[in-house]
């Protein structure tokens, strides 16, 4: 006699549908699985006998080979617990009712309890685009797995309750999203309306999120670049439903869920420098899991003091940056990442913090000044389309009373650049200015003659590279739209060329 169950897997941002089957034949008592799985899965074996047991269960004391199909793809983690024990059941006639059209998903502890598991979103999804009707997932997912439309997620506090529930011995509803804001939204967003001078910055920064561009904060130490950087969330556009989605599904597989339901609110995230390439790019051993630039997809990636990240980190953005994804290739297994990030990076001039500071004499070596520069490769500053520089602010501009603009009046622009974007690129795959591929760039980056001189000019006095001069014009498309302007004006290119400037002054010691 064979019974069939299903099951679901993740690999990479997509899940995988799992059919486990089980035969029970006369002979010395075993429990043989096969299926490609992985020792986590092999010890299910002990947890699920285990937890069958002290429910109170009735265990076969026969030969049952337990299949996990299909046997090419590797099974990994303890989620297949409870779709082993329910298959079990089914196979010993404690479970009677028809299970073809469900789902199952979870961890069991050895006293029968339902864990819960990374991941369970994809799953979810992937079960109702292969028509499962209903999945039975532990509780602490209850509200993750909910977000999916069109397939009724049941939350299961232990084995014993998914008995009776099958058996119809037990009714309980469907999970739902709670209303509640998560917990990055409780939080007090810092406003800009905070900061006290700093107006290029700003502008520099409002540019920056109206066009979703990578921006660079170059400044001595306590002018305020961390404090602008983190202020950059209260001025991004609001995220679509898709974004949100794709968000919470990273951040599902990485296991970083803080709150139930849907994220909504786009991430910020800010590693240390001594991150290693594994942790900002993803990898790890076993299960290949999401880096820092895939957490922050969707929204922020700020990188402090940017030359003190190892070299063989900072060069694993490069490729990401550009293509919006990252394939992470191990032993048999290939997983691919989303990571549309905007790069904000803060830095100092040099070691001490403090070359061409007015007020403070730098005391580095023009050696150590290159050297600590030339930690940056030509080829990742350039990714950046923004330079800017960030000065101290005068004692005036901190004592000063005068009203500066508050994160809501500069959104309400961004969003209006940002409607103008959405509209250009309507049916494509582009989501903002810094995303022009090849194929759009002439036909969207239309400029005057008096623009274009400018530009040439521009371009022979500063030596821009090639990938530089479409960064120019891509930060110029960004300010017109800001002035809802539909061709690139000289004006428009002189502000984008000074945002590229700034790498010539300090860079011309390497």
């Amino acid at each position: 006699m064979v019974e069939k169950c299903n099951s679901f897997g993740v690999n990479g941002m997509d899940g995988y549908k799992v059919e486990i089957e089980a035969a029970m034949q006369n002979g010395i008592r075993a429990f043989d699985m096969v299926g490609l799985p992985d020792a986590a899965v092999r010890e299910s074996r002990d947890r699920v006998l285990s937890a069958l047991k002290n429910c109170g269960f009735k265990i076969p004391a026969s030969h049952i080979t337990l299949n996990l199909a299909p046997a090419d793809i590797r099974k990994e983690g303890p989620i297949y617990d409870l779709p082993i024990s329910i298959i079990l059941l089914k196979l010993t006639g404690q479970i009677t009712s028809d299970i073809s059209d469900c789902a199952f998903i979870g961890e069991l502890s050895l006293s029968g309890e339902v864990r819960g598991i990374n991941g369970v979103l994809p799953m979810v999804i992937k079960a109702m685009e292969c028509g499962i009707k209903r999945i039975f997932v532990p509780a602490a997912n209850a509200s993750e797995a909910a977000v999916a439309k069109g397939i009724d997620a049941f939350p299961v506090k232990d084995i014993i309750q998914l008995k009776n529930i099958l058996n119809n011995q037990e009714t309980v509803k469907p999970a739902c999203t709670t209303n509640s804001k998560n917990a990055k939204e409780k939080e007090i967003i810092p406003d800009f309306s905070q900061v006290k001078g700093q107006f290029e910055a700003k502008r520099a920064l409002e540019i920056a999120a109206a066009g979703g561009h990578n921006i660079l904060l170059i400044g001595p130490p306590g002018s305020g670049k961390s404090m602008l950087a983190k202020r950059v969330p209260s001025i991004l556009p609001d995220m679509t439903f898709d974004e949100m989605i794709e968000t919470t599904k990273v951040h599902s597989i990485a296991g970083s869920l803080q709150h139930d339901g849907l994220i909504t609110t786009r991430p910020f995230r800010s590693p240390h420098h001594t991150v290693t390439p594994v942790g900002l790019g993803g990898g790890g051993t076993g299960t290949i899991k999401p880096g820092e630039v895939s957490l922050a997809s969707n929204g922020i990636l700020f990188l402090d003091e940017l030359p003190e990240f190892s070299r063989a980190a900072l060069e694993v953005l490069r490729q990401p940056i550009e293509d919006g994804k990252i394939t992470i290739s191990r032993s048999g297994q290939n997983c691919t990442y989303p990571c549309s990030i905007m790069v904000v990076a803060a830095m100092n001039p040099c070691p001490c913090g403090y070359y061409g500071d007015e007020t403070h004499k730098c005391s580095c070596s023009e050696v150590k000044i290159r050297r600590y520069l030339n930690r940056i490769s030509g080829p990742l500053l350039d990714r950046f389309d923004i330079h800017v520089e960030v000065p101290p602010v005068k004692f005036q501009e901190l004592r000063s009373s005068e009203l500066t603009e508050t994160s809501a009046e500069i959104k309400k622009r961004v969003n209006k650049a940002r409607k103008i974007q959405n509209e250009r690129f309507y049916g494509t795959k582009i989501q903002c200015n810094a995303k022009i591929d090849a194929d759009n760039f002439e036909k969207v980056c239309i400029i005057d003659k008096d623009a274009e001189q400018t530009l040439k000019n521009a371009f022979e006095s500063l030596g821009l590279t090639a990938r530089a001069y479409d960064r120019v014009l891509k930060v110029s498309r960004t300010i017109a739209d800001l002035e809802e302007s539909e061709i690139i004006r000289s004006e428009h290119v002189l502000e984008a060329v000074q945002y590229r400037s700034l790498d010539r002054k300090y860079w011309q010691l390497g």
